[in-house]
């Protein structure tokens, strides 16, 4: 038991294990700022566009409910194409921050990549002509 315990502290203190954690954090508030931002700015703008209060309310109806009386005897059949547009720009924003962190990241490597070099060392013949030179001053 105890060597198993010893293994699992050693999987989980590795950097990359902590690294996934953190970005695992993070994707999720993330996803709670795009859900946010698609539900509270964008949707009631469409909704507003559309004529609608609530833009999960746009559904188109393929069967109307049977109804005897207060009671539902069969359920109605509705397409809901509002919480389906929401989620589409959902996942239309999360893929553009990601190609963005990609982008940056990929021109971030390039710049790395293009950065001059450091000047070669200089041979033995300028070592030897600088060493000459350096007495003949003194």
């Amino acid at each position: 038991m105890k060597k198993l315990f010893s293994e699992f502290k050693t999987f989980i203190a590795r950097g990359n294990v902590m690294d996934m954690a953190i970005g695992v954090i993070l994707a999720t508030a993330f996803g709670k700022i795009t859900t946010s931002l698609v539900n509270d700015v964008f949707m009631p703008f469409i909704a507003w566009i559309f004529g609608a209060r609530d833009m999960t309310a746009l559904n188109v109806v393929v069967r109307e409910a049977v109804m005897d009386g207060e009671t539902v005897v069969q359920e109605a059949i509705t397409l809901g194409f509002g919480t389906f547009v929401g989620y589409i720009l959902d996942f239309i924003l999360v893929a553009l921050v990601v190609f963005a962190i990609v982008k940056a990241m990929n021109a971030m490597q390039k710049k790395e990549e293009e950065a001059p070099a450091a000047p070669p060392a200089p041979s033995k013949e300028e070592v030897l002509l600088t060493e000459i030179r350096d007495l003949l001053k003194k």
